[in-house]
């Protein structure tokens, strides 16, 4: 049987070597990343040894009603972010990123959870917690990408919206050769990594259980059921949240709405 090593505070405090050379690094090519790099070394730390002994105390407990409180917490955190991201926000894109992200993101969970892998009851978190924590960051990305990028292609191509709207098409006429650029963009990286997967990189569900002790041709299983269910929520995620937010740029006339004057800083 494989032995899993455990990591003491002494272990922890040695890999902060690496985050030396990376300082290193930073100051030899006057990157002046070094104040960001020591900020998010303690962040990271903390935050990380926070989520742990909280997960701990939701897996000791085991309630239902726990899992569907992080799931939220991970929603509206995944949500915001996604807004914060924007070159434009309006009132009601944080609500369009959370309709996406939920959308996308539950609907994979719940097939993956009682389709897939069948978990009894349904809100063990040793499986719904880590699952739901890559589904909807992933969601996340896809739909801050897909977003941000139909933005700056209705900014791009302007006039050949308003042209398109002068000789009788629709806003989704009009702004469908563009959202299927943005979708394209958004999900892109996604694809890219199921080409290269297990090839070029070991992805974190794979490595992580193979260090835990499991065996290889165990954790490939799930990694391609995590594979999988990350394509088809960044999937379900872009296509939500771009239908949903292009309606904002038109009037219900179907004329282009002037840019907004205040972008994101």
């Amino acid at each position: 049987m494989l032995q899993y090593i455990d990591i003491g505070p002494g272990d922890i405090a040695l890999a902060l070597v690496l985050v030396g050379i990376t300082l290193a690094i930073s100051l030899w090519q006057h990157l002046d990343l070094h104040g960001d790099l020591l900020v998010g070394s303690v962040r990271a730390f903390i935050q990380l040894m926070a989520v742990g002994y909280l997960l701990q105390l939701i897996f000791n407990l085991n309630r239902w009603y726990l899992v569907v409180l992080a799931l939220v917490i991970m929603l509206l955190v995944a949500a915001g972010n996604a807004y914060r991201r924007q070159q434009e926000r309006w009132p009601q894109l944080f609500f369009v990123m959370l309709l996406a992200i939920g959308c996308g993101g539950l609907l994979t969970l719940t097939i993956v959870i009682a389709v897939v892998l069948k978990v009894k009851p349904w809100y063990q978190p040793q499986y719904i917690i880590p699952l739901a924590g890559m589904i909807v960051g992933n969601a996340m990305v896809g739909a801050a990408l897909a977003v941000n990028r139909l933005t700056g292609e209705i900014k791009a191509h302007r006039d050949a919206i308003e042209v398109a709207l002068a000789l009788g098409a629709t806003a989704r006429q009009a702004i469908i050769p563009y959202l299927r650029a943005s979708l394209r963009a958004a999900m892109l990286p996604t694809v890219s990594t199921m080409m290269t997967v297990g090839i070029v990189q070991l992805p974190g569900m794979m490595t992580g259980q193979i260090i835990a002790g499991a065996s290889p041709a165990a954790a490939v299983k799930y990694q391609i059921v995590v594979t999988y269910m990350i394509a088809a929520a960044t999937a379900l995620t872009t296509i939500t949240a771009t239908l949903t937010a292009y309606r904002y740029y038109f009037t219900p006339n179907h004329q282009l709405k002037p840019p907004l004057k205040n972008t994101a800083a």
